[in-house]
């Protein structure tokens, strides 16, 4: 049976009179001996029909038949819910008014935890709040599963002037379970003019709940513009942490979210310290690890380094090692703002790591590399030389990286390793060739191409038997000069005292063009 819907069958005559507030009939059939006290399957009397539909006459009459009207005006429904519950849930002041004055219970608590106070202003019954305080209702009861008081849901349900009259007289910080008090609510979900009531009544704006979280953060988490402005307003501090390690501030929250409008308020009031400092996490992270292109921008915009600091508690070195990794298993609609974030920080200066090289070769992500080479270039000295050495480590990868490090300017001489010709395969292995003079290999790399001819694992370009011609030498001769990250530059080529039509040929174009690879 369900206890929360009414059968006609169970309905007696003389609630259905008062359900339809037919006081008329209530009187005669009370007249003719009918019961007043027979329940239906929820629970409910003819007293609750009558107080739920609002009708005074029949609460009268029911009370006056009542054999002990003390005991019959508390009477219970299955959920423990009492007549005067239903009239102030639905807004009956004269029944409510009738009802007090029969002795009802006014703090009755049902199984759900509300009582008859609760019940009103979650309805927005604003006379009848008023009646059950001045008779002596407890304003400060705790009520639902998470222990909300009634200053709690009339600011969660909007009731501005319920709100205005329980400040008066309700506690302004009290707190449920979890330590969210009413101005926290009000900053949750968005309760703007409540929010101002609170305030402006004296309520702690920087109140935290029990995981360190205040209004400020929730309503920039959220993307309640204007109640971020009136807490900022009230002096709401920006710079207070929301979490035990000691990091997390509104800035974070506008940035994870993308709350553009709220991100720009809290740039010119927010602490620079968490930006770099230790321990701490700047919200460029934030904007990366949600991959949100547009609240990286403006951080970047106003001066928020690319270059944060070591980030423990997302396990990366720097906001770029997150960006690349992210990327790498991003879904497909997400890929696009993944990589725009990729170039916003390598456009802004962030520096590459070789960590951040390495990976980047293996090509997970074809877009990291070029992107890499194109705003940081090859890295410099000795860490070049690591670079080659991790590029050697990845020859199953070669038909990917190897054009374009030679692209940015990459000596292919530092290439000239026995595991690259042992190993790569014929194509890769003629590309690299060309950039060089085949006649003056080392002897052992010789010895190990004659070895690979002979088992048919590579095959030579026709041209590699002969000396190379006498134009490719000077371009050899040229980058020898010069350098090949020099040569690399088209703006340098430009300068030199050649002919345009040689500049291409210079720059080796003519090799790259005729040679095409992609991520293995």
């Amino acid at each position: 049976m369900d206890f929360t819907e009414c059968y006609e069958d169970t309905c007696s005559a003389v609630a259905l009179a008062a359900r339809q507030g037919d006081g008329r009939r209530v009187q005669k059939l009370l007249r003719r001996g009918y019961s007043v006290d027979v329940k239906d399957n929820r629970g409910w009397n003819a007293l609750h029909e009558a107080a739920a539909s609002g009708s005074a006459q029949c609460v009268r009459l029911l009370l006056d038949a009542a054999a002990s009207s003390e005991d019959y005006v508390n009477s219970l429904t299955h959920n423990s819910e009492t007549p005067l519950y239903f009239a102030a849930k639905n807004g009956h002041i004269r029944a409510a008014n009738r009802l007090l004055k029969g002795g009802a219970d006014i703090n009755k608590m049902s199984n759900d935890l509300s009582c008859p106070l609760f019940a009103a202003v979650d309805g927005g019954h604003k006379e009848i709040v008023e009646l059950l305080v001045s008779k002596g209702a407890e304003v400060n009861g705790t009520h639902s599963t998470s222990g909300w008081s009634c200053l709690h849901q009339a600011v969660y349900k909007g009731h501005t002037e319920i709100v205005k009259f329980l400040v008066s007289v309700c506690s302004l910080e009290a707190v449920d379970d979890y330590g969210i008090t009413p101005l926290f609510v009000a900053a949750q979900y968005g309760r703007h003019e409540c929010l101002e009531v609170l305030a402006n009544t004296g309520a702690n704006v920087d109140c935290q709940a029990k995981d360190l979280a205040t209004p400020l953060f929730i309503a920039a988490q959220e993307g309640h513009l204007s109640c971020v402005e009136l807490l900022l307003a009230y002096k709401a501090d920006p710079n207070l942490y929301c979490n035990e390690d000691q990091w997390q501030l509104p800035i974070h929250a506008a940035a994870q979210f993308c709350r553009l409008s709220i991100l720009e308020k809290l740039i010119s009031v927010t602490s620079r310290d968490c930006d770099q400092g230790k321990g701490k996490v700047s919200p460029v992270y934030l904007a990366v690890l949600s991959g949100q292109a547009d609240s990286l921008r403006p951080l970047l915009r106003e001066g928020y380094s690319p270059n944060a600091q070591s980030c423990r508690q997302f396990g990366y070195c720097c906001p770029l090692d997150m960006a690349l990794w992210c990327n790498s298993w991003n879904l497909d609609n997400e890929c696009h703002q993944s990589r725009e974030i990729t170039q916003m920080l390598l456009a802004a200066r962030a520096h590459v790591t070789m960590p951040t090289y390495v990976f980047a070769l293996q090509g997970h992500v074809p877009e990291h590399l070029p992107l890499i080479l194109e705003h940081a270039g090859l890295p410099k000295e000795d860490h070049l030389e690591e670079l080659v050495q991790a590029a050697v480590k990845e020859v199953p990868s070669a038909p990917f990286w190897l054009p374009l490090l030679l692209k940015a300017g990459l000596d292919p001489t530092l290439l000239l390793h026995q595991k690259m010709f042992e190993e790569a395969e014929t194509r890769v292995l003629n590309f690299l060739l060309e950039f060089i003079n085949w006649k003056t290999l080392p002897s052992t790399m010789l010895q190990i191409l004659s070895r690979r001819q002979a088992k048919g694992t590579w095959t030579p370009q026709k041209h590699f038997e002969s000396v190379p011609a006498l134009t490719h030498l000077c371009r050899l001769a040229v980058r020898a000069a010069v350098g090949s990250d020099a040569l690399s530059k088209s703006s340098f080529v430009q300068q030199l005292p050649v002919p345009t039509l040689l500049q291409d040929y210079l720059q080796f174009n003519d090799i790259s063009s005729a040679y095409t690879y992609t991520p293995a």
